[in-house]
């Protein structure tokens, strides 16, 4: 057969082969009917023209006919090819392009995500920073304010002396009126500056109230007069100065107006 020499041809399927034969021998057949006019209306037996005859006639024109078919055919085929291998590599493309996409978007959202944790984790180990600052300045404070009281807080002697000055602090304090003097000299009348004497021997005594404490006083009066603060215990000198100097200031209108027993 003369097509297996065409360039391509071993490329076409059976279907176009098939066209292609087919196509060829439609020409012979049209071309042999040409070469013998009105063979059918007076052929004689002599004069017949054979099938071999009229192939061997026709064979170039064919052969032209079929390699321009071929030729078309082929182109075709060629064409169908190529548009499909472009369409097979724009969906690659396409694919390939939507990945990346798709990449990128991820990347940016897990940025974004590691970007919003960082900037969490920051505020709160900034918010932690703060409050323990806060904390500790508050301790601060506290403790300077303590320092402060301790330091304005006078230590006062164990003795007489201090006796009297912490209780004109607190009389001071709760506006009982008196001096230093004036404590002085009934405290020396009274006790002595023992705080702990007790007068078994007067009146009271004999009622069984004796007076008690630097400034003698009679447990009823202590307890009436006693300011808050101090000591319930009589013969505590400070609750017992200052108790007694309240209940002078309302008798006498103050400890400094009593120069005897009271």
């Amino acid at each position: 057969m003369f097509s297996s020499r065409t360039p391509g041809l071993d490329r076409l399927n059976r279907t176009h082969k098939a066209s292609i034969a087919g196509v060829a021998a439609a020409g012979v057949a049209a071309l042999t009917f040409s070469l013998v006019p009105g063979a059918a209306a007076h052929s004689q037996p002599s004069q017949a023209v054979t099938a071999s005859q009229a192939a061997f006639t026709a064979t170039p024109d064919t052969a032209a006919q079929a390699a321009a078919l071929h030729t078309s055919v082929f182109k075709q085929q060629v064409s169908a090819e190529n548009t499909a291998k472009v369409q097979a590599a724009a969906k690659v493309k396409a694919a390939a392009h939507e990945k990346a996409e798709k990449t990128e978007k991820a990347k940016k959202a897990a940025a974004a995500k590691a970007k919003a944790e960082k900037k969490a984790k920051a505020e709160k180990a900034a918010k932690a920073k703060a409050k323990a600052k806060a904390k500790a300045d508050a301790k601060k404070r506290a403790k300077a304010a303590a320092s402060r009281s301790a330091a304005r807080t006078p230590v006062y002697a164990n003795n007489l002396d201090g006796w009297i000055k912490e209780s004109l602090s607190i009389m001071k304090k709760h506006h009982i009126p008196g001096s230093y003097d004036g404590l002085h000299r009934n405290i020396m009348r009274e006790s002595s500056g023992n705080p702990n004497a007790i007068n078994n021997w007067d009146i009271n005594a004999q009622n069984g109230i004796p007076s008690k404490g630097l400034l003698q006083v009679i447990p009823p009066t202590f307890a009436a007069y006693h300011v808050n603060g101090t000591s319930t215990n009589i013969y505590n000198p400070v609750a017992n100065i200052v108790a007694a100097a309240n209940y002078a200031a309302d008798k006498y209108g103050s400890m400094d107006n009593v120069n005897s027993a009271y």
